[in-house]
């Protein structure tokens, strides 16, 4: 080759490389999420439908959809911005509020970083609860079915939050400013915006541990009873193979307009994670939910929602991206909640299996 040719393919190369080094990755991705379930609950009810505080994988005895939403993500380094469209038994049960085209958005929300030096941002739109360490997204969760203090506290929120980061990343600091409890449009005749704080402390990266709060009222200014309501969990990562979650929420309401007094719930979870291998893990999960006087859940019985629940879960990562579940779960309350053969019983037992894709 003569040596004019090798020095033009020479400085074509250097210029090739030099302008692929200059490309940067794009602002705007976009990714999805699937998961398909069947659950069996053994007291086989009449309409196919599992007891109305169950929120998530709800359906008796047929292949469906829990959740499915394709999302869209702008970020930059002073902006950034979410929005994903959803579908599934989960956006029937859980926006049953809602109106229209709102029904089907999962996330939809724009934040401004207001400081050049520090992560301090502020958001505004529909966004993902700050309350529990549950997600409406199964891959994100421990276990395959939410537990009852998770299916009965908000998943999403709307309205807007001022956020700080410390520069090490071990503390979160967060004020809301709501629509209400799990609302995207607020209460007809509700003229008071609900509130919200949460504290996330981060020491290291195998220990977490979040303290947040919602006060507010979910009813109309006529009606209006104040809620106040605490969650507090700490996750712990032992070492590669144990995990353990602890949670525990206590909420309170006012028992009427003309009264002083308050009625009061509280509800306690643990979970432990066994991961066997890189592919395997096993989760056990233990909890109690108490709701006397029906504050979330309500049942017409002498003791009210007094539950108690345990279950056990086996996952399996068939790939990356794409994770199958079964779950087997036992539900005991102090009164007679639930139905068989259409009389009244203590107990429901089901077993759940999922199949869910990320892209």
């Amino acid at each position: 080759m003569k040596p004019y040719l090798i020095v033009l393919l020479t400085l074509i190369l250097t210029k090739i490389t030099l302008a692929q080094e200059d490309i940067k990755p794009s602002p705007l991705t976009f990714s999805g999420y699937l998961e398909t379930y069947y659950v069996y609950d053994f007291n086989e009810p009449e309409n196919n439908t599992r007891p109305s505080f169950v929120y998530s994988f709800n359906r008796h005895n047929e292949v469906n959809l829990n959740l499915g939403f394709i999302k869209g993500s702008y970020n930059i380094d002073n902006i950034r911005a979410n929005l994903a469209l959803m579908t599934g038994t989960y956006a029937n049960t859980n926006m049953v509020n809602e109106t229209g085209v709102l029904k089907n958005i999962f996330e939809a929300n724009a934040g401004v970083k207001l400081s050049s030096a520090k992560n301090l941002w502020i958001d505004a739109g529909i966004f993902a609860s700050h309350i529990g360490f549950e997600s409406a997204i199964g891959r994100d969760s421990w276990n395959l079915t939410r537990s009852i203090f998770a299916d009965n506290t908000p998943y999403f929120e709307s309205g807007a939050k001022i956020s700080y980061t410390t520069d090490n990343g071990k503390w979160l600091v967060s004020g809301l400013f709501l629509n209400g409890w799990q609302r995207i449009q607020r209460v007809d005749g509700n003229s008071l915006p609900s509130f919200g704080t949460q504290l996330t402390f981060k020491p290291n990266s195998s220990v977490t541990f979040n303290y947040s709060t919602f006060i507010g009222t979910d009813k109309p200014d006529s009606a209006r009873l104040m809620r106040f309501y605490q969650n507090f969990y700490g996750i712990f990562q032992f070492h590669d193979k144990i995990g353990l979650t602890l949670g525990f929420d206590y909420g309170s309401e006012e028992s009427s307009i003309e009264s002083e007094s308050m009625n009061t719930l509280y509800a306690v979870e643990a979970i432990f994670r066994f991961t066997l291998t890189d592919k395997a893990s096993i989760d056990l999960r233990g909890e109690y939910y108490s709701d006397e006087n029906g504050i979330l859940i309500a049942t017409g019985t002498p003791n009210g929602f007094k539950t108690s629940g345990i279950s056990s879960n086996f996952d399996y990562k068939v790939s990356e991206n794409v994770l199958w579940r079964t779950e087997l779960r036992t539900l005991i309350s102090k009164d007679e909640i639930f139905v068989k053969d259409g009389k009244p019983v203590k107990n429901s037992i089901c077993i759940t299996t999922s199949l869910s894709v990320s892209f």
